[in-house]
């Protein structure tokens, strides 16, 4: 089948079955255009709990997924495929964060939600890009296990003065974002002078300090309703644009790095979509014990945030 034809049998698929499909928006453009509700991750999380469907089909990253079954235990929740890696959570596993709080015992433990279920298991606390800043500064006290990016963990610092720790340390990073470097924007800003940085918090400080905007896909959306500039280099993952372009069609933006690609992410294809939705393939499945105590992380986010 042409992508067209694949696009429309799974439109025909998800209401015959009553799915809802939540895209993140990394994905690729195609994709996007037929999910129900598309954003971040925080965005996505929202939208399932609040979400009148018993099948979630949810495109992204594997964390992400588990993210809703913990919070949507009533709901059955699949994804296209079980390949759909992230290498960033998978750099931080619970024992090494176990010991982290065994060597730290005061510290409190704040838990980027690009961690795995296992991990969210151990924080007192998970956040998203968008409300890292308000989650620490919300916390009673001044010493934060932080984790798994070393670069959000020092944007955090930074932000909130606080003692952060990153964990577990130099391995915790975002490759598309952690290969962002000066010189790249020097060059994109000499080729485009007129145009703004919006940068993504998981990329370096070198790269940070050279921003216009400094936020997550979600405000990255945000940002032209209310900044008139024409011209936005985007540092972030490439599939954005896509979205960028969508909501915002009068303006013009251009990515930091055309190679900036999340491969688990792309793994997810309209193939393996359609085939997962036929035969309700790679339903998400964790243990009670994940169940009931990973959840807790992730209501007290939204508790700080009201």
């Amino acid at each position: 089948m042409t992508n067209e034809e694949l696009m429309n049998e799974i439109i025909k698929l998800k209401e015959e079955k009553g799915y809802k499909i939540l895209g993140h928006n990394y994905l690729i453009g195609d994709i996007l255009d037929i999910s129900d509700e598309t954003g971040d991750s925080l965005a996505l999380a929202r939208k399932a709990m609040e979400m009148d469907a018993d099948k979630i089909m949810f495109i992204g990253v594997d964390f992400m997924a588990e993210t809703l079954k913990i919070l949507n235990p009533e709901k059955r929740i699949f994804v296209p495929t079980r390949a759909s890696e992230c290498t960033m959570a998978n750099s931080l596993d619970r024992e090494t964060l176990i010991k982290f709080k065994e060597k730290y015992p005061n510290a409190s433990v704040v838990l980027y939600v690009n961690s795995t279920a296992e991990c969210k298991m151990e924080a007192d606390c998970v956040c998203t890009s968008a409300n890292a800043i308000e989650i620490v500064n919300n916390i009673d006290n001044d010493t934060i296990l932080f984790g798994p990016d070393k670069n959000l963990a020092s944007y955090v610092a930074e932000k909130t003065g606080k003692t952060i720790i990153p964990v577990p340390g130099d391995d915790g990073f975002c490759y598309v974002h952690d290969e962002f470097k000066k010189e790249e924007v020097l060059v994109a800003k000499e080729k485009y002078p007129n145009a703004k940085l919006i940068t993504h918090p998981e990329s370096p400080k070198e790269v940070r300090d050279l921003s216009e905007y400094i936020g997550g896909t979600g405000k990255m959306i945000k940002i032209p309703l209310t900044d008139d500039t024409k011209d936005y280099i985007i540092g972030t993952e490439a599939g954005m644009i896509h979205q960028l372009k969508k909501n915002h069609p009068d303006r013009n933006f251009y990515p930091l790095k055309n190679s900036a690609i999340c491969i688990g992410m792309k793994k997810n294809t309209l193939k393996n979509l359609y085939e997962a939705l036929k035969e309700d393939k790679h339903e998400i499945i964790l243990s009670d014990e994940i169940m009931e105590k990973a959840v807790y992380s992730i209501e007290n986010m939204f508790k700080v945030m009201g």
